[in-house]
Formats: structure tokens, sequence, C-alpha cells
């Protein structure tokens, strides 16, 4: 990778964009995205989210204001330039049904000037760092599911290592089982590439899922609230951000907040129900008398809402906690797990 080029925050200073037929699509939009995370922008269609993630690459002209990536203004660099140093997926993948999959990965570096054998080689590569199979590369993009061509689409944008990645709606045309793992393959692949990624969805769920930071917009291209999906949970700005969160706001945050800090002691002994391990000290099941029951070990980095669901599903109340290698560190009781709940939601309330 060439010095600097590593990553670049993208920078929006009191933008405009105002369409020929009156239509106020962006108004007045100050915003930092930071360079090597995530942002995603949420709101309800035709809020501006879209045309904000087209000025990035001049897709979309702004009428006024700045837009910068790294430290140069998009408006005065080449727009064929600038959008070869930015990958860019969109909803229905958009690859060339005539070119098989490689050579539709290849599209940029090739444009850029790479000889063919390299281009293809850093295909192949690709491929492999989004979970598809080195045979996919032969096919054609309409011999794939839906989710292998969004993988196809992730490829090619990343194809020639551009600092930047926008992302529109990328994952909203799948099914939800596909779209969890597609989610889980960009989270993987973002841990690392550190690419600056601008994402955008309508879904809130995906957003908290994806977002380093979560900008919310509303109707005529207002920017409401930008923050750490976190604080946005706990702090809504006010009620349109809150409702558009939605009534699951607590467990949402849940969702987000981990076991870490929730106490645990040793597995109690000499009780109805007994926690049974393996000979490498890792849970196998609850036994009692006459009968097992399931146990799903919880690490650290598991969330609240899991350990809460864990608790309910327990014989005892209590969830064993395992190490990364799966191996027992103690367990936590129900009591516990409900009192760190309760802080989580009180911040939420406090906020509301």
């Amino acid at each position: 990778m060439q010095p600097g080029k590593g990553h670049l925050m993208i920078q929006f200073d009191a933008v405009h964009k105002r369409f020929p037929n009156g239509t106020t699509a962006v108004h007045d939009l100050s915003l930092e995205m930071p360079e090597g995370g995530i942002t995603v922008l949420v709101g309800s269609s035709g809020c501006g989210k879209t045309t904000t993630l087209r000025m990035i690459n001049r897709m979309v002209e702004p009428t006024s204001g700045t837009i910068r990536v790294g430290d140069r203004d998009v408006t005065r660099q080449d727009a064929a330039e600038l959008r070869r140093s930015i990958g860019y997926v969109i909803q229905q993948a958009g690859l060339f049904p005539h070119r098989t999959v490689l050579d539709n990965i290849a599209t940029v570096p090739l444009l850029l000037g790479w000889n063919r054998r390299k281009a293809r080689a850093r295909a192949a590569e690709l491929l492999e760092t989004v979970g598809l199979a080195p045979e996919a590369g032969k096919r054609y993009p309409h011999q794939l599911s839906g989710g292998q061509q969004q993988r196809v689409g992730v490829a090619r944008a990343l194809a020639a290592d551009p600092p930047v990645l926008l992302m529109d709606e990328p994952f909203g045309a799948v099914d939800p089982v596909v779209r969890t793992q597609l989610q889980d393959e960009l989270l993987r692949l973002q841990a690392e590439l550190s690419k600056t990624i601008v994402f955008v969805t309508h879904d809130i769920d995906e957003a908290v899922r994806l977002g380093d930071r979560i900008a919310v917009f509303r109707t005529g291209g207002h920017l409401v609230q930008c923050a750490p999906p976190a604080e946005l949970l706990a702090r809504p700005a006010d009620d349109f951000v809150a409702g558009f969160l939605g009534a699951e706001r607590g467990l949402k945050l849940l969702s987000l907040k981990t076991l870490a800090d929730v106490p645990q002691g040793p597995a109690p002994e000499g009780g109805a129900w007994t926690l049974v391990l393996d000979a490498g000290n890792k849970p196998l099941h609850w036994a009692s008398k006459d009968t097992e029951l399931p146990v799903r070990p919880l690490r650290g980095t598991d969330s609240l809402l899991s350990a809460l669901n864990e608790s309910l599903a327990s014989p005892t109340g209590l969830i064993a906690r395992v190490d990364a290698e799966g191996v027992l560190t103690g367990v936590s009781s129900r009591d516990d797990i409900h009192e760190h709940a309760g802080r989580a939601h009180a911040e939420v309330r406090v906020a509301a």
C-alpha cells in the first residue's frame, strides 16, 4: 500500500443538495466519518442518505459546501479517477452478466492498468477472502445465489484495495439468514482491513450491528443525531430518533452490553443440579438425579441479552462462563445479570 493511502477520514462541511425540481435532498450537512470505521447512515426512504453517500464519489454533485476525502476536496478531483479509488457496493451487486465472476472482480484493477494475470490473481485471492470457493470464479453471475452475488460485489469493490468503501443497502435484497452471514462477513473483513466504510440502510438493527457510528436522518435531508450505537440507544436526541430506534430500544442496548463486568463465582456443588464438565474442564450439561439439560456456555464478549435468555433457560438460573478456549471460568447468577441489565435500562430511562 502506498504511504498515506491507508485510511481516509471523510468530512462534510455545510453540504447542501437541491435537485433541479426544487427538492432539497440534503440540508446543510456537516458530518465527520472517522477513518478506519463504519459509519452507518439510516432513516426512512427519501431522507437523503443515498444522496449523501453518492456525493462522496460524485455520482451526485453537491449544490454547495465541501466534501473532503482525506484532505482532498472531491469536487477538485477527476471524477473517474476518484471513483476508481473508492469501492462501491450496491443492493443488486450490479455485476456484468456476460463476464465471469473472476473478470467481474478484476474490472477496476484492469482499468488501473494492471496486467490481466496480476488482476486475475488478485481476484482469485479475494474470492477466498469473501468466503467463496475457487470454482465460483469460472461461473457467471446468474449461476450464483443472491448472497453469493453480494459477496462478489464486495470482492469487486475491494479489488484495487481502496481506502474507502461505500455500501448502499448492499444486503437489502437477500433473506434474513443470508443477510446475517453477510453482516458477519463484513465485520470479519473490516477487523482485518480497517477500511473507512460508509454504509446506507433503513434497517436500524443492521445499523446497530455494524456501525461504529450511526447517523440518523429525517425527511428533507436533515441529520438529527450521529453517535456510537450504545450512546444513540441510551440517549436519543429527540422523539424522532427514539421513535426510529423503536420500542425495543432497551433490548437493543442489552444486545450491545457485554457480560464482561458481571461477577462470577465457582460452580455450586451438592445442589439438585450439577454442572458436568469434560476432561478439559469444558461444560457439557446440567445433570440432576434422572435428567440432563443442555448448557450454553457464554464468554465475556457475549451480550447481556443472551445471558438473560440463557439464565431463564438454565434449571438453576446460573450461566456457565468460559474463556476463549471454552474452559469454565465460573458461573454468574440470574440476579447479577438482572442487576446489570437493570443498569443498562436505567440509562435508557434517564435518557428518555
